[in-house]
């Protein structure tokens, strides 16, 4: 279907929702609720349920919707009797529609008698999923075609959504899904293991209508308000602002980057050129309360996600793209894989993922980590510190700890590591003295041993 759907013209899709729905505002729509006891596979007794979202608001064009039992596909119609309008819905309940506005799977990660949400897609190719004990964050797309570059972005959707019936026992769930842009048609399969971390194994066929200028494989999507590094000048309450805190990104050669996020002035791109990736991910790594002290939004419940490879994805860069935000109400984060070769009309592209959600990495490091980074006026007139907090170290050992300290430019001062007693980890600090007080600084540091490096590297863009 996909590969039928790039020979052809693009057609933008046509909503048929009455102009009622396609101007409901936010709380009337959240007062159109799915009717659990109407949930897919609930009477059968599956381990896994699903529900279906209604169309209106900003979700105007129709999602087709498909159960899939024995190889066999029924088409799931619409029907008013799904959903319960509340009060707020002016309109009342809508007659007909082509479709649904996306549709959601719950199984029991938290509780054996107690359906949670695992997987949710709505909106564009957005999907999102959480581990144990999560509350949602972040989210995850299809693709992304020229984000934050110099031509407008491109937002593919998925059009139809395939839902394979699980059977009695099983751990995982299956989605498949069409996906149709101006430029780029592909079709998609989820399979979505829920735990602790729930773990969605992606695989995709893209075919090009005409060539992509930048090919965002994987991306990730998060909200970075403010936090420890970049407070900005906010009044409020709350110490930190954020679904996610910093890249993470880790290569086949074995070295580890951690690059802290910021709410710049304007539009920050930043490229880290990857060989082999092994993974990357947008992460909440600060998971305590005390750092956000927020009683609803719960944000240091809110999930990381880790994109793993499956085989080789060759040479390219990973891409964070940073945009100003005066709220937090906007996703303003935004980081993706894009492949050096180049993507057009002719050989479909295919690749293979991992994806896992939750607040534990699934990887195995010996290497300690950063659990803060901080900024601060300098001693030195004109200069900035830098306070860096690692975590502990599986490679205890004798000697002393160096830190290794680089800038773009400008002249680092006063290097110092010390013992962090009350995490067992270490605290590295230095100031920058800038050559030209207004220019973007690229610095990177890491902790070693001897020849041996204990730390990933931070990277940071420190922006006047």
């Amino acid at each position: 279907m996909a590969r039928a759907l790039a020979a052809r013209p693009y057609q933008e899709p046509r909503s048929t929702l009455p102009e009622s729905y396609k101007t409901l505002n936010y709380d009337a729509y959240r007062d159109i609720r799915f009717r659990p006891e109407k949930s897919w596979w609930r009477q059968e007794g599956l381990p896994f349920q699903a529900q279906f979202f209604h169309p209106g608001f900003f979700f105007l064009h129709p999602v087709a919707a498909h159960e899939v039992v024995d190889g066999r596909e029924h088409t799931v119609r619409f029907s008013p009797d799904y959903f319960t309008y509340g009060p707020l819905v002016k309109p009342g309940p809508l007659k007909q529609a082509d479709g649904f506005a996306g549709m959601r799977l719950t199984h029991p990660i938290n509780r054996a008698d107690h359906f949670d949400e695992v997987g949710v897609f709505q909106g564009a190719s957005y999907f999102r999923s959480l581990g144990a004990g999560n509350v949602y964050g972040l989210s995850a797309r299809g693709l992304a075609i020229d984000t934050a570059g110099p031509r407008p972005e491109e937002f593919p959707s998925f059009r139809e959504l395939w839902l394979e019936r699980p059977k009695a026992g099983d751990s995982h769930v299956v989605v498949h899904a069409l996906m149709d842009s101006q430029s780029v048609t592909g079709a998609y399969r989820f399979t979505i293991t829920p735990g602790a971390n729930t773990v969605m194994d992606v695989e995709a066929t893209l075919f090009a209508r005409k060539p992509v200028e930048q090919l965002g494989v994987a991306p990730l999507t998060s909200m970075y308000l403010f936090g420890e590094n970049d407070r900005g000048a906010y009044d409020d309450f709350r110490p930190e602002v954020h679904d996610s805190d910093g890249l993470f990104v880790w290569t086949k050669g074995g070295e580890q980057l951690w690059r802290p996020l910021q709410n710049p002035g304007h539009v920050n791109v930043s490229s880290f050129h990857v060989e082999g990736l092994r993974a990357f991910g947008l992460l909440q790594r600060d998971t305590a309360f005390t750092s956000y002290e927020d009683l609803e939004a719960r944000y240091e419940r809110r999930p990381s996600a880790w994109v793993e490879p499956v085989g080789d994805w060759g040479a390219g860069v990973v891409r964070l793209a940073e945009l100003p935000t005066p709220d937090e109400t906007n996703d303003n984060i935004v980081a993706f894989w894009v492949p050096e070769r180049p993507f057009g009309p002719g050989e479909p592209l295919r690749f293979a993922y991992r994806l896992h959600w939750g607040s534990r990495s699934p990887f195995e490091t010996k290497n300690a980590f950063v659990t803060a980074t901080r900024v601060a006026a300098g001693d030195t007139q004109g200069a900035r510190r830098f306070i860096l907090d690692f975590s502990a170290s599986a490679q205890e050992g004798e000697g002393p700890v160096e830190a290794v300290i680089t800038a773009a430019s400008g002249q680092v001062l006063r290097p110092t590591v010390t013992r962090h007693e009350p995490s067992g980890g270490w605290r590295a600090t230095f100031e920058l003295l800038p050559t030209t007080p207004a220019a973007p600084t690229e610095l990177r540091a890491f902790l070693k041993r001897g020849s041996e490096t204990l730390t990933e590297t931070w990277s940071y863009l420190w922006i006047p």
